[in-house]
């Protein structure tokens, strides 16, 4: 015994983050949970400054045993282009990385024993051959995204070039046959090819076969036939989610009093609108929006970032005080979890998803890049848990009518019954032998022994 704590004692584990949009902080939470079963292992967390400071400002999110270190993110020009940025960044790695990365080790006195990475940064892979040490990349988003770019060669070999219209469908993958070419993420067909963040993906797909494992933040059960498949593509594919339910997260203020006001409003009546901290809908679509939040007369919650008063439609707020509440910042999970929230109005990024799902909340979605159009069609045409808004952008009567199907009609119950389902089935996956419980166990081990 007393020779495995010494040798856990001498474990390191090097977690390089992507440290654009939502990447890190699921990366984060997915550190923290082997960190607290794992106390002995020392976790070097390796993303941008800024990025770094957004996480671990939280006090709750302290750990003994994790440290940050902030990586030159390569823009010494300061852009601020999101583009310009992330080929700043794609540039620097590995080097910037790599550079770091003696730092911790001559700190700690500690060699790299395990790579833990997000997938986006495939080059962690050659880091982990060269070192001879396991290296497990994380998806953070769902695996239907997943398995597209993994098999993005045979998609480019069948389908050739295409444009963002194209309706045919991915029959040829098995449980795809309700997915169009037109819901793939840019760059798998359409879009600029030969960006630096098309190639990223495109690398990343041919390089995660090498893997020790490939984590997920999702649980088995919720798409089976696509699990499978990466299965049998990848060494190991760990499905440990979903993490609302694996961990408990840290708690939430709700200084806007957000949960006191729906605390006064009928079961399953009120339309929750947030967008996540990347996305913003183009203005004519926020008026739109907000047109058809004030003449459906449904009471709502608006998590907003942005200027109130420059962006919504003038005098909205006034008009709509009476049974509308919108705030710069709303504790999501909470706000879901509530008995009077009927519907969630979302990008359907895929932790949104995962967070509407175990809340058994529908949805109403407005997909704008990357794997959000695969999400909502999986979340209307699969599963049958919510639904793409008409045209996928907000007009007024179209949202006007996406309102009524989930908040009065049959259709939206139908809805709530089927997320309650998988629910049911995410309980069992984090529960006692439950293959997410199972699968952590893995990882667990993999990553300190």
């Amino acid at each position: 015994m007393g020779n495995r704590n010494t040798e856990v004692e001498k474990k390191h584990v090097a977690v390089l983050a992507f440290p654009f949009g939502s990447h890190a902080a699921p990366l984060f939470n997915l550190v923290r949970g082997i960190a607290a079963a794992a106390p002995g292992v020392r976790f070097s967390f390796f993303s941008t400054a800024v990025s770094n400071r957004s996480i671990f400002s939280d006090t709750t999110n302290q750990m003994n045993n994790i440290k940050p270190y902030g990586v030159p993110d390569g823009n010494t020009v300061l852009t601020k282009n999101l583009d310009e940025r992330l080929e700043l960044f794609l540039k620097a790695t590995p080097g910037n990385f790599r550079s770091v990365m003696e730092v911790a080790m001559s700190e700690t006195g500690r060699k790299i024993s395990c790579i833990i990475s997000d997938a986006f940064l495939a080059f962690a892979g050659k880091m982990a051959e060269d070192m001879d040490v396991p290296w497990v990349p994380f998806w953070t988003a769902g695996p239907r995204s997943l398995l597209v770019h993994i098999e993005t060669e045979a998609i480019r070999q069948i389908l050739g070039a295409n444009d963002s219209e194209d309706q045919r469908t991915l029959d040829f993958i098995p449980g795809f046959s309700s997915v169009r070419v037109a819901d793939l993420p840019q760059g798998v067909l359409s879009g600029n090819l030969e960006s630096p963040f098309s190639k990223m993906l495109h690398g990343m797909g041919l390089m995660l076969g090498e893997a020790t494992a490939v984590v997920i933040n999702s649980f088995e059960e919720l798409d089976p036939i696509a699990v499978n498949e990466l299965k049998s593509r990848l060494q190991k594919f760990l499905n440990v989610g979903p993490f609302t339910l694996t961990w408990a997260p840290p708690l939430s203020s709700d200084e806007h009093g957000c949960l006191q006001w729906l605390d006064e409003h009928k079961t399953e009546s009120v339309a929750y609108i947030g967008f996540g901290r990347v996305v913003t809908p183009p203005p004519h679509e926020l008026g739109a929006l907000a047109e058809a939040l004030e003449t459906s007369g449904f009471p709502f919650l608006w998590s907003f970032r942005g200027n109130v008063d420059e962006e919504l439609p003038k005098g909205f707020i006034e008009r709509t005080s009476s049974r509308g509440k919108v705030v710069p910042w709303a504790p999501q999970m909470d706000v879901l979890g509530h008995r009077s929230v009927g519907v969630f109005v979302t990008h359907c990024g895929w932790n949104s998803v995962l967070e509407s799902i175990v809340s058994r909340v529908p949805m109403i979605c407005r997909p704008f890049f990357g794997d959000q159009m695969l999400n909502m069609r999986v979340v209307e045409s699969v599963w049958g848990i919510g639904l793409g808004i008409e045209g996928t952008v907000f007009t007024k009567d179209g949202a006007v009518k996406a309102l009524e199907q989930t908040l009065l009609n049959e259709q939206g119950k139908k809805m709530r019954e089927k997320a309650e389902a998988f629910r049911e089935t995410a309980l069992k996956a984090v529960g006692i032998n439950g293959d997410s419980s199972e699968n952590l166990k893995t990882l667990i081990e993999l990553v300190t022994n």
